[in-house]
C-alpha cells in the first residue's frame, strides 16, 4: 500500500462497488475480446479472476472465472471469444512487456 496515492484512501465498500460495475459492464461487452483488452491494457477479464483469487477468494480457478465472466469460461469462449489474429497477438505481447512483471 502507497500512503501518497488516494486509491488507497478510498473506502472498501466504495472500490467493491466500482470492482462490481466494471465487472458486470464487462459482461455486457462480450465485443470487447480478452486478447483485444490485453493489447490495450496488459490485463482482461481473465486476469481480474485471477485477481480475485491473490485477494483471497477461496475457489479455484475455474470458480474465479465463473464469477468474472457471469458463466463457465468454458461456455462463455464458446459463445464469445473469436479466433485472435497475428496483429492481435503482437498488440497483446508488446503491451504485456509494459507491465513490468506482473498482469
Amino acid at each position: 500500500m502507497n500512503e501518497s496515492d488516494p486509491l488507497d484512501t478510498l473506502d472498501d465498500a466504495v472500490a467493491a462497488a466500482a470492482f462490481r460495475r466494471l465487472v458486470r459492464h464487462l459482461r455486457q461487452r462480450h465485443d470487447a475480446q480478452n486478447i483485444d483488452l490485453m493489447g490495450l491494457s496488459g490485463f482482461c477479464r481473465n486476469c481480474l479472476a485471477d485477481w480475485i483469487r491473490d485477494a483471497g477468494f477461496a475457489g479455484d480457478k475455474a470458480e474465479a472465472r465463473a464469477v468474472i465472466h457471469g458463466m463457465p469460461f468454458d461456455e462463455w469462449k464458446a459463445k464469445y471469444q473469436t479466433e485472435a489474429t497475428p496483429e492481435q497477438i503482437a498488440r497483446m505481447e508488446a503491451s504485456l512487456k509494459k507491465n513490468g512483471g506482473t498482469h
